[in-house]
């Protein structure tokens, strides 16, 4: 078999581009940051609507931990499911699509657009604070320190995604590392390594099933992310699907032991919210000592929340192409660059986190709210459309299987009502707001994209093409190089060529001369001399066109292009203008022609010599 140097170019660049594609470990380091950096917060945020009941209510972080556990199986099987029947990614946005219509594939869509945007917000914010905390002489510099971060993350990600997960999977195995090693000494102790200080619980109150249920919702922050491999297998080596598969399932074992091991810990040495230290930094000391053990485990939290937002950078831009390709969103959100990059969706990711950081200035507390709800009404939706799934499908086993999707969405959704109801006053309403202002704006896109094809007949073979009477009109101001390989472009282009300048009645001996000149040029193409007192330049060519007998007409417009980019402002622009006239104000098929100054001069013509 013969090969063409096109045919192994080709092959050479398939090759590379799946190399730069993730493996299971480099997998787990781009876009599994954001679930398993969780466990700094999730449990503290479970443990602090707990104490407002009394240290007794604490007795109740083990069975809510396991209940979230068991939700984590949940949603790690059915994400494993959603990975093999929707290989092109998408996650709970694919699912509805197929089975539960467009309207709540676009409620999907929004949800998990929100929960990608908020989360590399939370992740950097996050990241800094704790930052601050250790040097507080940089708390004036919250927002800035929270843009640079911000920008140096999504620099790596403009590299490629498997430059990022290279970059990230030693954080990643450091404190995956120092986490279990903490689990495994607290486990084996008898005794905490350090008294912690005395806490003072509010009085005891009644542990109600509205106070379990918020902080239940509120330990379900631990599951934020669980869904992003699904978001993203094309991102994955071959084969995508087992791979991403084995991926999901390791995330949600080593997400599960901590959540659990941190919880027998927290009850096993009675360890309560304290406003000075995190609640995972008290399991550190008791369990590991103040030593550097400890420092270790709070140093790889600061890094390893800094670079959670890397599981954003992974996921939404995979959605937004998949959201583009159903045209829900510009298309310019599907073009990937070079390297395997949808540039567009990770500037935008960037763009409005940015935007997010610098209005909240860099506060994670006033960003934290708002997290939590959009998440939910993905996994509800992607549980529920799975059900269909199996009902549609009716494999083998399918009653089961619909069974613990059915679970997961009767889960997902009682902890999707009660965060919002309880997260509503502290900023959830925004969330309640942007989510149906998000799909109406896609569904906007859809209906003029609809249009468009409408107008362009897609879908439908058009007549043959046949030609048209053509004219190619040339606006000129000066006989010289410029003009002539204008004239020589439209000369090519059309049946008949006219070349128009354009002036004003009071330069009438300057017209004179300019016809005179060009009849001692003789260029053989007509010269028509347009006027306009009030000096514009499109509304008289305009007029002039509307004259025009020819159905087909081209105005082509040419124009020098400098040698050095500064040397731009000493251009008049009057092609721009004329351009932007005619593309708002004509159906004219405008032409732009460059002059390049450091081009070689045409060689002169038997005439010019």
């Amino acid at each position: 078999m013969h090969l063409t140097p096109s045919t192994v170019s080709s092959e050479q660049e398939t090759r590379d581009d799946e190399r730069r594609r993730l493996g299971v470990i480099g997998g787990l380091a781009a876009l599994s940051l954001d679930a398993i950096s969780s466990v700094a917060y999730g449990p503290e945020a479970m443990v602090l609507v707990l104490a407002l009941a009394g240290g007794v209510a604490l007795d109740f972080t083990l069975p809510l931990t396991i209940a979230i556990a068991l939700l984590l199986a949940v949603l790690t099987l059915s994400y494993r499911q959603v990975i093999a029947t929707f290989p092109e990614g998408g996650g709970a946005y694919g699912v509805a699509r197929a089975y539960l219509g467009r309207h709540a594939s676009l409620v999907a869509g929004a949800s998990l657009i929100v929960d990608y945007v908020l989360n590399v917000a939370v992740a950097v914010s996050a990241g800094v604070a704790a930052l601050t905390s250790a040097l507080p002489e940089l708390l004036p510099y919250t927002t800035l320190l929270c843009l640079i971060v911000l920008a140096l993350i999504t620099a790596v990600n403009m590299r490629g995604i498997t430059a990022s997960a290279r970059a990230f999977i030693g954080p990643t195995v450091v404190f995956l590392a120092l986490v279990l090693l903490m689990i495994v000494v607290g486990l084996i102790r008898d005794e905490p390594a350090v008294r912690l200080p005395a806490a003072h619980p509010p009085p005891v109150e009644t542990v109600g099933v509205l106070l379990l249920l918020r902080a239940f919702s509120n330990g379900c922050a631990s599951l934020t992310g669980v869904e992003a491999i699904a978001n993203a297998v094309p991102s994955f080596r071959k084969p995508r699907i087992k791979r991403a598969q084995h991926a999901e399932v390791a995330l949600g074992a080593l997400l599960g032991v901590m959540l659990i091991g941190i919880a027998i810990l927290i009850e096993k040495f009675s360890v309560f919210p304290h406003p000075d230290v995190t609640v995972l930094g008290q399991v550190a000391q008791v369990s590991l000592g103040d030593g550097a053990f400890f420092y270790l485990v709070q140093f790889s939290t600061v890094v390893l929340l800094g670079l959670a937002a890397n599981t954003s950078f992974g996921g939404l831009p995979v959605l937004a192409h998949l959201l583009a390709k159903d045209d829900n969103l510009p298309h310019f959100f599907a073009l990937r660059g070079e390297r395997p990059v949808y540039r567009y969706g990770m500037t935008f990711l960037a763009v409005v986190a940015a935007l997010l950081l610098i209005a909240a200035r860099g506060e994670t507390n006033l960003l934290v709210p708002l997290f939590a709800i959009g998440v939910f009404v993905g996994f509800t939706l992607s549980q529920v459309g799975m059900v269909r799934h199996w009902h549609a499908a009716r494999s083998p086993g399918w009653r089961g299987k619909a069974a613990v999707n059915g679970l997961g969405a009767l889960l997902t959704g009682i902890a999707m009502i009660v965060v919002s109801f309880s997260k509503f006053t502290e900023g959830g309403w925004l969330i309640i707001i942007t989510l149906p202002l998000i799909v109406l704006a896609m569904d906007r896109i859809n209906r003029a994209y609809s249009r468009i094809g409408e107008r362009l007949g897609t879908g439908r073979t058009p007549a043959p093409p046949e030609p048209l009477p053509s004219v190619v009109i040339v606006p000129v101001h000066a006989v010289n190089q410029l003009t002539r390989q204008a004239l020589t472009a439209a000369l090519s282009l059309g049946d008949r060529v006219v070349a128009v300048n354009i002036g004003h009645p009071d330069d009438a001996g300057e017209a004179r001369r300019f016809a005179e000149v060009w009849q001692r040029w003789h260029p053989v193409v007509e010269l028509v001399q347009l006027f306009d007192v009030h000096r514009r330049l499109a509304k008289p060519l305009i007029e002039y066109l509307r004259q025009v007998p020819e159905p087909q007409v081209f105005v082509l417009i040419s124009q020098l292009e400098p040698e050095r980019l500064w040397q731009r402002i000493l251009q008049n622009q009057r092609g721009a203008v004329l351009s932007r006239a005619l593309h708002r104000r004509t159906d004219t098929v405008v032409c732009r022609m460059r002059f390049r100054i450091d081009s070689p001069a045409p060689a002169p013509t038997k005439d010019e010599r």
